[in-house]
């Protein structure tokens, strides 16, 4: 399997600049597709796209299809499928079917088919919690066998252990990031950074960290992996000293705790400075503008929206007076209090799925 299909899985809403950025490392020819971006190659551009993209949420790879128009089919094909290439027989395994316009329109007991199939010729176990999960989609009688390579959610970079109130996941940050044009040439401040996400993975970025490095992946306990050539991967990192500093602050000393464990564990709190301070109290740090990137609260996470406004109005008053030459990008649920702001935001971003939310990006140019 030389050329398998690869899917990188977006968040709804951010597929454009997860699509960007594949094309930017390099990846074959992503295409933009429902839920996602598709690319091609050989299982090390699997692992590749794991270490080192930062706004997909998980990599699936496509390892087959057929035919199947009912339940004895799907059973022989799975059996005759080469398991043995793939997976190992003393890893557990678990499989997850869905069934839509098909003949086989029981997705339970496609799943039963696959799983006796891979137990019974393979001889792997199989598990509710398996890290390895073998993907089964029957659409219009097609069955795609497709692996989830990555294991637990991309957004779980590996350093993150104190989180705080509704948290912007890293993917999603890395994303607005990359939409805001940030590309690690300048200094980001969010003066609401909660745990610190915004201002970690910029720092990252900056430095050239790759995301997955310190992690564990499922497709680690795949029979195709090739620990030597993943070590290589690894150590093909050119980790830089970033030439800006990145700033967070917040008014609950508990998140500044937060952001600066979290820093340390990420291995960048040489160049981030934390420090507790409302809003009210944001001043610019030395040094030529660059970004500040906040996702400040909004009304389905507090309740009662009323003080929102004020409190909105306020921060555009002191981006406008103090923050000259600085871009904008807020992240938020109402446009209204997008305008409260008073700030000239672009056209918003797409519609963005966050914990049950629709959110988007608002960006302004350099105020």
């Amino acid at each position: 399997m030389s050329d398998l299909g690869i899917f990188l899985v977006a968040t709804p809403g951010l597929e454009q600049p997860l699509a960007d950025e594949a094309r930017d490392a390099g990846f074959a020819d992503p295409l933009i597709v429902p839920g996602g971006v598709e690319t091609r190659g050989p299982w090390s551009e699997v692992w590749r796209a794991n270490l080192v993209l930062r706004c997909p949420t998980r990599v699936l790879v496509r390892i087959g299809q057929f035919r199947a128009m009912h339940l004895a089919q799907l059973d022989k094909r799975a059996r005759k499928f080469p398991w043995s290439e793939i997976l190992r027989s003393d890893t557990p395994v678990r499989v997850e079917a869905t069934c839509r316009k098909s003949r086989i329109y029981h997705a339970g007991a496609a799943a039963q088919r696959v799983e006796r199939a891979i137990t019974e010729e393979l001889g792997a176990p199989l598990a509710d919690d398996a890290a390895v999960v073998v993907k089964l989609r029957i659409d219009d009688d097609l069955a795609v066998l497709s692996l989830d390579s990555s294991g637990e959610s991309l957004h779980k970079r590996g350093h993150k252990e104190a989180v705080a109130k509704a948290p912007m996941r890293e993917t999603m940050a890395a994303a607005f990031l990359r939409e805001c044009g940030y590309d690690g040439g300048e200094t980001v401040f969010d003066p609401m950074c909660g745990s610190g996400t915004f201002v970690i993975e910029a720092a990252e970025i900056a430095a050239g960290l790759y995301p997955g490095r310190s992690r564990h992946f499922a497709f680690e306990d795949f029979a195709t992996f090739d620990p030597a050539v993943w070590d290589s991967m690894k150590s093909q990192a050119a980790p830089r000293r970033p030439n800006h500093r990145f700033f967070g602050s917040d008014r609950d000393a508990g998140a500044i705790r937060m952001s600066v464990a979290n820093a340390e564990r990420a291995g960048v709190d040489a160049w981030c400075d934390f420090a507790q301070g409302a809003i009210s109290d944001a001043i610019p740090p030395e040094g030529p503008p660059g970004l500040v990137m906040i996702n400040p609260p909004y009304g389905a996470r507090v309740g009662n929206k009323g003080p929102l406004f004020g409190l909105h109005a306020a921060m555009g008053e002191v981006f406008r007076t103090r923050f000259a030459g600085w871009r904008i990008g807020i992240v938020t649920s109402e446009p209204a209090l997008a305008r409260a702001t008073g700030l000239k935001f672009h056209e918003p971003g797409p519609i963005v799925a966050h914990g049950g939310l629709k959110v988007r990006l608002y960006q302004t140019g350099p105020l």
